[in-house]
């Protein structure tokens, strides 16, 4: 995806040379141009110009309506304008322009799959990077409410519920009854949301009692990549799910892919860009560059498992950081870890020794994945085991963050993800599966039979018989 630099007084008529743009058409085969944000100019907080750009936009939207059945945004939207007694953005009151931005959660996709008019069409629309503006010029002005702090404070919040004792009594009351009915009646957590548990023994801390690997370890690059691994661990697999951590060491390392860690990790900045925290992902970034720089200049790729993650390094940092070469070389060496199989595969360099088939598995394809541009890569390397068939959806669960746990959207969360909750439950498959862990527990709080998701690394090595 290009990235192009801009200010904001760019005209929409013309490029970002301030040349005319010739072409008005719909759409197209090229691929958009994703410009940068000036989220550090004084004028992208100027509420009045942010409500010009609202209203421009959300005329384009009304008249066009491709989104309509993405995030709750759009219906907001359309219903906030077909309401008034004209049913035009002139009649609507811009009080009401604030439900539609509550109402998105960044997932990206009405840019990548929706939309005809993103640059380099004349029109100039991104519709995410308006909403994020519209959460920034909220968050700058007015804050974020406490429980949307403590939600986006990964770090903070897992390192007090990882503690030992404190873990235990924390999950404790995350699936007890009275404990949902505080955490709903503090903090507004709806009480059938599903919540992450915590732990103690988290992966960073397994992976580091193991054997070092020296980095001259027989690392065989190949397919555009060195062939040994840094593993950007995420908050979430470090102290939420570090088994899924685990499986891929295993699946990496028996196709002789060497694993390290980087020094230290911070969160990757995601949930702060949902709350339009752009000050805080500046310093997480600052807490996360030189140590991931580091382990590239020793020959490192970096592997992130949550998608999110991922696309935080591969398209947001950028954009909003596009002149740091740092971030660049970053995102250049940033991987999905099925992404990096299949590019081993390609060079000759994964192993096919599957041990056991693994049936039927109804995959789930996240968002953030999708927007990553890479292709089905998961299903790509899943269907690669002998008596494996695989039913993707491309479609969203719901979760989304922190938004399908929030008491005023958990409803709205759910209607967004039942297709997906009801193909699931009508595929009778053996697994089902998502490379969003969240993704999949949501999947899972819909399901009559309330069966847990297998991450797709863990059925890769169910596979392997590791």
């Amino acid at each position: 995806m290009r990235i192009a630099s801009r200010r904001l007084s760019t005209p929409c008529n013309r490029n970002v040379s301030g040349d005319p743009i010739n072409s008005g058409r719909e759409g197209g085969l090229e691929a958009p141009s994703r410009l940068p944000l000036d989220w550090q100019q004084p004028a992208f907080y100027d509420a009045e110009a942010l409500d010009k750009e609202l209203t421009r936009v959300f005329d384009v939207c009304h008249g066009c309506r491709r989104c309509f059945s993405l995030c709750n945004a759009f219906p907001t939207l359309f219903d906030l304008i077909d309401d008034t007694p004209t049913g035009d953005i002139a009649a609507v009151d811009k009080t009401g322009f604030a439900r539609v931005v509550d109402h998105y959660y960044l997932c990206d996709m009405c840019f990548m799959t929706k939309c005809p008019y993103v640059p380099p069409h004349p029109w100039n629309i991104d519709f995410p990077h308006l909403m994020l503006r519209a959460k920034a010029v909220k968050h700058r002005s007015v804050g974020t409410r406490l429980r949307d702090r403590l939600l986006s404070s990964t770090d903070a919040v897992g390192s007090i519920a990882g503690i030992p004792v404190i873990a235990e009594a924390v999950n404790a009351a995350g699936k007890s009854a009275w404990g949902r009915k505080l955490l709903d009646a503090v903090l507004h957590v709806h009480p059938d949301a599903p919540l992450p548990t915590f732990v103690s023994n988290t992966l960073r801390k397994q992976l580091a009692r193991r054997p070092a690997h020296a980095d001259a370890a027989a690392a065989e690059p190949g397919g555009g990549t060195r062939g040994k691994v840094a593993l950007f661990a995420s908050c979430y697999i470090n102290r939420n799910e570090p088994q899924i951590g685990l499986d891929l060491v295993r699946v990496f390392e028996h196709n002789g892919i060497p694993i390290a860690l980087a020094e230290r990790e911070n969160c990757c900045g995601m949930p702060k860009l949902e709350m339009g925290d752009l000050q805080s992902i500046a310093r997480l970034k600052d807490g996360n560059v030189p140590p991931l720089l580091a382990m590239i200049e020793r020959g490192y790729d970096i592997v992130a498992p949550i998608p999110s993650c991922a696309l935080m390094f591969k398209q947001e940092l950028p954009l909003m950081f596009p002149d740091d070469a740092d971030i660049a070389k970053i995102r250049d060496h940033m991987f999905d870890p099925f992404e990096y199989l299949v590019l081993r595969h390609k060079a000759g360099k994964l192993r096919t020794d599957f041990a056991q088939p693994l049936g039927k598995v109804f995959y789930h394809v996240a968002c953030h994945l999708r927007v990553q541009n890479i292709g089905l890569k998961t299903r790509e390397i899943l269907q690669l085991v002998p008596g494996t068939t695989v039913e993707t959806i491309e479609r969203c669960s719901g979760h989304n963050g922190t938004y399908g746990v929030k008491r005023e959207f958990r409803g709205i969360s759910m209607k967004i993800g039942r297709p997906v909750i009801e193909r699931a439950e009508a595929s009778e498959a053996a697994f089902y599966a998502s490379d969003c862990p969240m993704a999949g527990h949501q999947i899972e709080s819909g399901l009559q039979n309330h069966s847990p998701p297998t991450h797709p690394m863990t059925l890769l090595k169910m596979a392997y018989g590791l």
